[in-house]
Protein backbone atom coordinates (compact mmCIF):
# COMPACT_ATOMS: atom_id res chain seq x y z
CA UNK A 1 0.00 0.00 0.00
CA UNK A 2 2.84 2.33 0.90
CA UNK A 3 4.61 1.79 -2.67
CA UNK A 4 1.07 2.76 -4.69
CA UNK A 5 0.73 5.77 -2.57
CA UNK A 6 4.24 7.04 -3.21
CA UNK A 7 3.98 6.23 -7.01
CA UNK A 8 0.30 8.01 -7.02
CA UNK A 9 2.78 11.10 -5.16
CA UNK A 10 5.43 11.09 -7.38
CA UNK A 11 2.62 10.95 -10.87
CA UNK A 12 1.19 13.74 -9.42
CA UNK A 13 4.65 15.46 -8.72
CA UNK A 14 5.69 15.33 -12.46
CA UNK A 15 2.37 16.05 -13.87
CA UNK A 16 1.77 19.38 -11.60
CA UNK A 17 5.36 20.58 -13.30
CA UNK A 18 3.32 21.39 -16.18
CA UNK A 19 0.75 23.09 -14.47
CA UNK A 20 3.19 25.65 -12.93
CA UNK A 21 1.95 29.10 -11.79
CA UNK A 22 4.33 30.20 -9.57
CA UNK A 23 8.00 29.04 -8.08
CA UNK A 24 9.58 30.01 -4.87
CA UNK A 25 13.34 28.29 -3.66
CA UNK A 26 15.50 28.98 -0.11
CA UNK A 27 16.96 27.67 2.42
CA UNK A 28 15.23 25.76 5.16
CA UNK A 29 16.75 25.12 9.06
CA UNK A 30 15.04 23.46 11.60
CA UNK A 31 15.33 20.62 14.67
CA UNK A 32 14.61 17.39 14.22
CA UNK A 33 13.50 14.89 17.89
CA UNK A 34 14.01 11.54 17.39
CA UNK A 35 12.22 8.84 19.62
CA UNK A 36 14.17 5.99 20.68
CA UNK A 37 15.20 3.71 18.29
CA UNK A 38 18.40 3.20 15.29
CA UNK A 39 18.59 6.50 14.66
CA UNK A 40 18.67 7.81 17.84
CA UNK A 41 21.28 5.19 19.08
CA UNK A 42 23.59 7.11 15.94
CA UNK A 43 23.15 10.10 16.98
CA UNK A 44 23.92 9.70 20.41
CA UNK A 45 26.92 7.67 19.13
CA UNK A 46 26.57 4.47 21.07
CA UNK A 47 26.81 2.95 17.85
CA UNK A 48 28.87 3.32 14.56
CA UNK A 49 27.40 4.69 11.70
CA UNK A 50 28.94 2.44 9.19
CA UNK A 51 30.98 -0.67 11.07
CA UNK A 52 30.78 -3.85 12.54
CA UNK A 53 29.81 -2.28 16.08
CA UNK A 54 26.41 -1.76 14.88
CA UNK A 55 25.38 -5.17 14.19
CA UNK A 56 27.11 -6.51 17.63
CA UNK A 57 25.51 -3.26 19.29
CA UNK A 58 21.87 -3.83 18.06
CA UNK A 59 21.84 -7.81 18.75
CA UNK A 60 19.95 -6.45 22.09
CA UNK A 61 17.97 -2.98 23.22
CA UNK A 62 18.62 0.68 20.59
CA UNK A 63 17.92 2.00 24.19
CA UNK A 64 14.62 4.09 25.73
CA UNK A 65 16.33 7.82 24.55
CA UNK A 66 15.92 10.05 21.58
CA UNK A 67 18.27 12.49 20.46
CA UNK A 68 17.70 15.42 18.64
CA UNK A 69 19.98 16.61 15.70
CA UNK A 70 19.78 20.02 13.37
CA UNK A 71 18.98 20.21 10.05
CA UNK A 72 20.03 22.44 6.96
CA UNK A 73 19.21 22.54 3.62
CA UNK A 74 17.04 23.85 0.81
CA UNK A 75 13.27 23.91 -0.17
CA UNK A 76 11.99 23.99 -4.11
CA UNK A 77 8.31 25.14 -4.33
CA UNK A 78 5.86 24.56 -6.98
CA UNK A 79 2.34 26.17 -7.00
CA UNK A 80 -0.61 24.68 -9.39
CA UNK A 81 -3.90 24.71 -9.47
CA UNK A 82 -4.76 27.95 -8.10
CA UNK A 83 -8.28 28.24 -6.72
CA UNK A 84 -8.33 31.23 -5.42
CA UNK A 85 -8.75 30.52 -1.82
CA UNK A 86 -6.96 27.00 -2.38
CA UNK A 87 -3.92 26.70 -3.64
CA UNK A 88 -2.17 23.23 -4.75
CA UNK A 89 1.12 23.14 -3.41
CA UNK A 90 4.44 20.34 -4.85
CA UNK A 91 7.58 20.72 -2.30
CA UNK A 92 11.11 18.86 -2.98
CA UNK A 93 13.33 19.58 0.39
CA UNK A 94 16.82 18.18 0.47
CA UNK A 95 17.85 18.01 4.13
CA UNK A 96 21.06 17.36 5.84
CA UNK A 97 21.03 16.90 9.68
CA UNK A 98 23.43 16.06 12.34
CA UNK A 99 26.36 18.53 11.49
CA UNK A 100 26.73 19.45 14.81
CA UNK A 101 27.57 15.77 16.16
CA UNK A 102 30.14 15.82 13.00
CA UNK A 103 27.23 13.61 11.05
CA UNK A 104 26.46 13.89 7.31
CA UNK A 105 22.61 12.05 7.33
CA UNK A 106 21.24 13.43 3.92
CA UNK A 107 16.81 13.28 3.35
CA UNK A 108 15.35 13.89 0.40
CA UNK A 109 11.04 14.33 0.70
CA UNK A 110 8.60 15.66 -2.29
CA UNK A 111 5.29 16.41 -0.80
CA UNK A 112 2.26 17.29 -2.27
CA UNK A 113 -0.46 19.65 -0.76
CA UNK A 114 -2.56 22.49 -0.10
CA UNK A 115 -2.03 25.92 1.03
CA UNK A 116 -5.29 28.09 1.99
CA UNK A 117 -5.48 31.64 1.62
CA UNK A 118 -4.98 32.58 5.45
CA UNK A 119 -1.25 30.50 4.55
CA UNK A 120 -2.36 27.36 6.41
CA UNK A 121 -0.87 24.47 4.31
CA UNK A 122 -1.00 20.76 4.71
CA UNK A 123 1.22 18.61 2.51
CA UNK A 124 2.20 14.80 2.84
CA UNK A 125 4.82 13.02 0.67
CA UNK A 126 7.90 10.06 0.60
CA UNK A 127 11.16 10.64 2.41
CA UNK A 128 14.14 8.97 1.35
CA UNK A 129 17.15 9.26 4.03
CA UNK A 130 19.68 6.64 5.63
CA UNK A 131 17.18 4.78 7.29
CA UNK A 132 15.27 3.54 3.92
CA UNK A 133 11.94 5.28 2.50
CA UNK A 134 8.95 6.37 4.76
CA UNK A 135 5.97 8.55 4.58
CA UNK A 136 6.13 12.27 5.83
CA UNK A 137 3.29 14.35 6.91
CA UNK A 138 3.66 18.05 7.21
CA UNK A 139 1.37 20.68 8.52
CA UNK A 140 2.30 24.54 8.67
CA UNK A 141 1.78 28.85 8.18
CA UNK A 142 2.89 30.32 5.42
CA UNK A 143 4.10 33.76 6.65
CA UNK A 144 4.20 36.36 3.88
CA UNK A 145 6.17 39.29 4.06
CA UNK A 146 6.57 41.31 0.70
CA UNK A 147 8.12 39.37 -1.72
CA UNK A 148 9.36 36.47 0.77
CA UNK A 149 7.48 33.46 2.22
CA UNK A 150 8.47 32.13 5.68
CA UNK A 151 7.26 28.55 6.09
CA UNK A 152 7.19 27.11 9.33
CA UNK A 153 6.32 23.70 9.25
CA UNK A 154 5.68 20.52 11.80
CA UNK A 155 6.29 17.24 10.04
CA UNK A 156 6.45 13.49 11.17
CA UNK A 157 7.97 10.67 10.10
CA UNK A 158 6.37 7.35 11.61
CA UNK A 159 8.81 4.71 12.96
CA UNK A 160 9.52 1.85 11.26
CA UNK A 161 11.03 -1.77 11.82
CA UNK A 162 14.13 -2.54 10.04
CA UNK A 163 15.92 -6.34 10.32
CA UNK A 164 19.61 -6.19 11.10
CA UNK A 165 21.94 -9.41 10.83
CA UNK A 166 24.54 -8.98 13.71
CA UNK A 167 26.16 -12.09 13.14
CA UNK A 168 27.67 -12.56 10.11
CA UNK A 169 30.95 -14.47 11.02
CA UNK A 170 29.11 -17.31 12.94
CA UNK A 171 27.45 -20.11 11.02
CA UNK A 172 24.61 -19.48 12.73
CA UNK A 173 22.58 -16.45 10.90
CA UNK A 174 20.13 -14.78 13.08
CA UNK A 175 18.45 -11.66 12.72
CA UNK A 176 17.04 -8.60 14.92
CA UNK A 177 14.62 -6.55 14.28
CA UNK A 178 14.94 -2.52 15.56
CA UNK A 179 12.42 0.34 15.10
CA UNK A 180 14.29 3.51 13.29
CA UNK A 181 12.48 5.99 15.59
CA UNK A 182 9.76 8.23 15.13
CA UNK A 183 11.15 11.80 13.72
CA UNK A 184 9.29 15.22 14.62
CA UNK A 185 10.69 18.15 13.00
CA UNK A 186 10.00 21.40 13.35
CA UNK A 187 11.33 23.72 10.29
CA UNK A 188 11.68 27.18 9.21
CA UNK A 189 12.55 28.37 5.36
CA UNK A 190 13.18 31.61 3.76
CA UNK A 191 11.62 31.50 -0.09
CA UNK A 192 12.09 33.97 -2.77
CA UNK A 193 9.84 33.63 -6.25
CA UNK A 194 12.42 32.38 -8.57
Amino acid sequence: MKKIITIILFSISILSVEAQIDKLAGPKIGVTMVQSGSLASILRKDVSMFSNDVRQEWTGSTGKYGAVMSQYGWQWETRFSDGGNVTGIVEWIALVGGMEKGMFLPSVSSMVGLRNSKGIEFAVGPNLSLGGIAMLIGTGYNFKFGELNVPVSITYVPSQNRTYYPSLTNSIQHSVIHPTGARISVMVGFNLSK
